[in-house]
């Protein structure tokens, strides 16, 4: 096979992968931003605040975090894994969306359980809750998020396995869903600024539909 048609053999099978996820029903909260990662050779799907995705194939599932916190779990037996992605730990409901540690796990594992994954079968694996907002800095809310996934995860007997949280680093995070395998790097601090942008941006959104304007931290 010439390398022309290589490629093209190579371009179609990839479109066909993203065609394939794009077409799945999309439950509300679930993930939605599909691509070709061509680091990995797979089609990814990235998961931004307040969403989740859970899958029984290795697509890739990415995220990148400043002081939210990323929750990944995996029932091995099953082969089936998902990750969600959260802002604040707690207080929220099902009308504020994944941005809430609370709704978002509930969220998580109620998939995966649809899926036919089994409560008593999760593992998980945690990261974020870096401190790259310094106007953040007094409120502590990334360790927030992250003593409140831990305690949660205790709380629902779901053994932790490993972790990459706390410090002052942004982190981009990869899932392969079926095997369980996750990669974590943290970003360098070149990328501060643009994680705190972005972090900011969501806070804005979530403080407006919350109908209380801006998101009140303690």
């Amino acid at each position: 096979m010439s390398t022309a048609s290589a490629s093209a053999a190579a371009a179609k099978e990839q479109a066909a992968a993203l065609a394939a996820l794009r077409s799945r029903p999309r439950r509300e909260h679930e993930a939605s931003f599909f691509f070709w990662d061509p680091a990995f050779g797979s089609a990814s799907v990235k998961v931004l605040p307040g969403e989740f995705y859970v899958h029984d194939q290795d697509v890739a599932i990415t995220t990148t975090l400043g002081s939210c916190v990323a929750a990944c779990l995996h029932d091995r037996t099953a082969g089936i894994g998902g990750m969600n992605h959260f802002m604040l730990p707690d207080a929220g409901d099902a009308a504020a969306g994944g941005r809430f540690g609370a709704y978002a796990m509930e969220l998580l594992i109620n998939e995966l359980l649809k899926r036919g994954a089994r409560r008593s079968a999760l593992e998980a694996k945690v990261f974020g809750g870096g401190q790259v907002m310094k106007s953040l800095a007094g409120t502590l809310i990334g360790e927030k998020n992250v003593q409140f996934v831990q305690n949660f995860l205790a709380q629902e007997r779901i053994p932790l396995l490993g972790s990459d949280v706390l410090d002052i680093h942004p982190r981009k995070v990869c899932m392969f869903p079926r095997s369980g395998r996750v990669l974590c790097r943290r970003l360098p601090a070149a990328q501060l600024p643009q994680t705190a942008a972005q972090e900011a941006r969501y806070r804005d959104e979530l403080g407006r539909q919350s109908g209380g304007g801006a998101v009140e931290l303690f």
